[in-house]
């Protein structure tokens, strides 16, 4: 699978914590697959690119699946950092210049340059993540409802907590990681009123380095441990990965997100205080729009994924969360409740 672009490198106290995030050499993306006429697709990395183990290696995941499955040629693009919109335009100019279809931007932040680039390749396909606001005929909405799991996070803290405090950290504070927020307060509340729930964001738009800065994770989950928070749901990307740490080296319950994190190998050392990960199918959303691109009935418009569909979700890989009957059959019940219109999730805090 080729590589394009270069993310900044993320300093040496976490790299224990994150896999290398450097492209690959390689040919330029306006000199590839000329002429091949092999199916192709790629996808453009977020944030804190290739090896955040939480959202960016869910779409990764999903492009290696149809590599394997469907026998297309991938390829992946890293961000840069601090980029602007105009860097973002020509990386999916590139990648639709170079015959990928679909091309897929992994994350809201793609929007405006998707929505340009897009008009310009009206037979490409083009998939964007987390986003709804810019459409097309040739543009697939790809959202989640992110506040449903939130939910069931939210359950699943306020019934482990001892101290009656917990915690939620957002990487930036935008309208998509409020949904996480807004989720997770309103189960811990559903579930027990006498639970405190501290929020914090660690960067305000335009700055978005809250995704991709551990210390800044790492420093806001210490802060709220020390105000006796004893569950910690970090909706961070790379960020996370710091409050993670500092969450389990104290002891206590973290919530992983987007991907399954207690089986994440980056995360290895810290996995027995993961909790359990609010997941979302950014893998088989990206899967599935390749493989209805290549079986010639490609995806348009908004394709939502939410608790009746699987599209979100609460892991139960760790054993000690399994073990806690009664935690899993709260959580159970108000899955189902939520699937069955009994509960609405809000998606503002």
């Amino acid at each position: 699978m080729r590589r394009i672009t270069r993310i900044a490198t993320v300093g040496a106290a976490t790299a224990a914590l994150a896999l290398s995030a450097t492209a690959c050499g390689g040919k330029s993306s306006s000199d590839a697959g000329s002429g091949s006429g092999e199916a192709k697709a790629a996808i453009a990395y977020d944030i804190g690119g290739k090896g955040d183990q939480s959202f960016n290696d869910a779409a990764y995941a999903g492009l290696a699946k149809a590599e394997s499955e469907l026998k297309i040629k991938g390829t992946d693009a890293e961000p840069t950092s601090g980029e602007a919109d105009a860097d973002k335009v020509q990386r999916l100019t590139d990648l639709a210049r170079a015959g990928n279809n679909p091309v897929i931007g992994v994350g809201f932040a793609y929007a405006p340059a998707l929505e340009k680039v897009a008009k310009k390749f009206p037979k490409t396909t083009f998939g964007i993540i987390d986003d709804s606001s810019k459409t097309g005929p040739n543009i697939v909405n790809m959202v989640f409802n992110e506040e449903q799991g939130s939910y069931l996070a939210g359950v699943a803290a306020a019934k482990v907590t001892k101290t009656k405090t917990v915690g939620f950290i957002g990487g930036v504070e935008t309208p998509l990681i409020k949904k996480f927020q807004a989720g997770f307060e309103q189960g811990v509340q559903a579930t027990d009123p006498s639970v405190k729930v501290q929020a914090q964001y660690l960067t305000q738009p335009p700055d978005f380095s809250g995704f991709s800065k551990p210390d800044l994770g790492k420093a806001a989950a210490q802060g709220q441990l020390d105000k006796k928070a004893d569950v910690v749901y970090p909706a961070a990307g790379l960020a996370g990965f710091g409050a993670i740490e500092a969450t389990a080296t104290a002891g206590k319950w973290a919530i992983g997100v987007d991907s399954d994190q207690y089986e994440q190998k980056g995360l290895a050392k810290y996995k027995d205080h993961i909790l359990t990960s609010v997941t979302k199918d950014v893998s088989d959303a990206v899967f599935n729009l390749i493989k209805s691109v290549k079986d010639g009935k490609p995806q348009s418009g908004e394709v939502r994924y939410g608790l009746d569909k699987d599209g979100v979700g609460l892991a139960d890989s760790n054993p000690a969360y399994t073990k806690m009957t009664d935690v899993v059959a709260a959580v159970d019940k108000a899955k189902k409740d939520i699937i069955d219109g009994k509960i609405t999730v809000k998606t503002t805090p």
